[in-house]
């Protein structure tokens, strides 16, 4: 139902898994995901801490869906004198591959505590249903597809 089609956060990962935790060039995973089915429901959920909600974009062009984030940087003062920022900033993004069988024009999206969870229900055509046989002396069958 869903594909993973990011290659440079393979190849990351495998980097990472190899040379440790610790390489020096290896990127942070900025918008780590978990997928997983719950009814006639796939849910998405995604980390986006420090992320306000009016500064993401969620788009579904035929099966590709686009999550985009800004993280900005916080207010301070103007005599502020910064020691440590560590975290990214700017603009983030994310796509993933929708299965034929996911319903895309009803997905509905939810923000809370730095996880944005994405709900796309599995479309009516690729439920299981029955159909009924006639048999030509009129007698019905059910038969389950």
């Amino acid at each position: 139902m869903l594909m993973r089609t990011d290659p440079f956060r393979e190849l990351d990962r495998l980097a990472q898994q190899f040379m440790g935790t610790t390489g020096t060039w290896s990127r942070p995973s900025s918008m780590p995901m978990d997928a997983y089915r719950e009814g006639d429901t796939y849910v998405i959920a995604m980390d986006l801490p420090g992320v306000s909600a009016d500064a993401i974009e969620i788009d579904v062009e035929r099966n590709t869906l686009t999550v985009k984030a800004e993280r900005r940087p916080l207010a301070h003062a103007e005599d502020a004198q910064v020691n440590v920022s560590e975290r990214p900033l700017g603009v983030f993004a994310r796509q993933v591959m929708l299965g034929d069988s996911l319903d895309t024009e009803n997905i509905r999206a939810h923000y809370d505590a730095g996880v944005l969870t994405l709900r796309i229900p599995i479309a009516e055509r690729a439920k299981p249903r029955r159909i009924t046989v006639t048999a030509a002396d009129s007698d019905q069958k059910q038969i389950t597809t």
